[in-house]
């Protein structure tokens, strides 16, 4: 060998010797469910304060997001904030497919960096509908948990669109693929990316997982309070008129305004007396409450917040019943039809933002699996109680 080859050998082997090794990236997929997407790129042009440049940038990964996101500099807000603006563009039209579309987009998969990976949420604003603020993103299929993640945010996605007047079986279409397999050096699973395709490859190609059956969108809304069958709005010509009286009644309510997210000892410290007066004023609409002052559980750096839920009317200006964090400062969440994403939601920032033991979070994941098989009141007093 030549010292000319030697030496280039030297450097071959040193560089691959200190080499990283090559990220198994998740094949893209933000053109999958395109209908949508058109849709909502359609509400969210009668009016965009933000400058937000396409709705296909709120489903890419925070580098490729930012080129396209306006204003908006939270990259995990970005999915949240189209959904949220299209929404009520929609909504001041009437346009119930419009609202519908938004809904559906704010809970499809956000692409993440490798298969298995879940996407981060949308921590730091509250959404100004209380129908997109009930809602979040679908996660890696191959992500631990998903199956029951995803099961639970197509069933919330469902009773938001029957509350607005839409078809809920729609929230099946939100489904995103089969699981691929963490490690295959192909990153590719069964995902598809076909932005000519103005349907969406998820559904031409017959690529989607059905999250939810319609038999369990019915159980959903009736738990939920919410009139209406999955299977008669599959059909029915009318639900559109029945919508405009909706729309109208939402469009008169006041929206909440935006807000942080904290979680802070000097915040935890004035929280009970918000989650006191918060229970108070919802004790006029329910018939029982059982929410304490004060969790006796190790709560982390959010000791002394109220880890608690609260049923009643009006929250957000919604005309029905629903769920909200009774702390609203240290869980700054919307409110909801269904407990499980409030309920979720709450667990989530036990373990991340307030750092609390695992024994916590444990106690909070089984007592929300138990309430989200009660509805009212009966599931707000059954998570409270386990969480005294």
């Amino acid at each position: 060998m030549t010292p000319a080859m030697t030496s280039y050998m030297i450097l071959f082997l040193a560089a691959v010797a200190t080499a990283r090794p090559l990220q198994r990236r998740e094949v893209p997929q933000e053109h999958s469910h395109q209908k949508f997407l058109t849709t909502v790129a359609a509400s969210l042009a009668l009016n965009n304060p933000d400058n937000i440049a396409d709705p296909v940038f709120g489903l890419l990964g925070n580098a490729a997001a930012a080129k396209g996101a306006g204003s908006i500099t939270d990259l995990d807000c970005l999915q949240q904030a189209t959904a949220d603006q299209a929404f009520t563009n929609a909504k001041a039209a009437g346009d119930v497919n419009g609202m519908t579309a938004a809904l559906v987009y704010r809970t499809l998969e956000r692409n993440t960096g490798a298969v298995g990976t879940a996407s981060a949420l949308c921590t730091s604003v509250k959404a100004v509908n209380p129908e997109i603020a009930a809602l979040q993103q679908h996660q890696d299929p191959a992500s631990t948990g998903a199956a029951a993640t995803n099961k639970k945010i197509a069933l919330e996605l469902a009773t938001q669109i029957a509350s607005i007047g839409g078809d809920p079986t729609t929230a099946i279409q939100s489904g995103t693929f089969a699981p691929g397999t963490i490690g295959d050096p192909t990153a590719k699973g069964k995902t598809c990316d076909d932005q000519n395709d103005p349907t969406g490859c998820i559904f031409t190609q017959n690529l989607l997982v059905a999250d939810v059956t319609a038999d369990e969108i019915n159980a959903a809304l009736a738990s939920a309070g919410v009139s209406g069958s999955a299977s008669a709005a599959a059909t029915a010509t009318a639900s559109v008129a029945a919508a405009s009286s909706t729309v109208a009644a939402v469009a008169a309510s006041a929206t909440p305004t935006a807000s942080t997210v904290t979680c802070s000892g000097s915040t935890a410290g004035t929280s009970g007396s918000e989650a006191s007066a918060n229970t108070t004023s919802s004790s006029t609409t329910t018939t029982s409450t059982t929410t304490a002052s004060k969790s006796s559980l190790d709560l982390g750096s959010c000791n002394g917040a109220s880890p608690f839920i609260v049923f009643g009317a009006g929250f957000d200006g919604r005309n029905t019943d629903s769920f909200e964090p009774a702390d609203k400062a240290t869980f700054n969440h919307g409110s909801a039809l269904g407990i499980a994403v409030v309920a979720d939601f709450i667990c989530g920032q036990l373990n991340s933002a307030c750092k609390a033991p695992q024994s916590t979070v444990d106690t909070c994941n089984s007592a929300a699996s138990a309430a989200s098989s009660l509805s009212g009141q009966a599931a707000a007093d059954s998570f409270n109680q386990a969480m005294a």
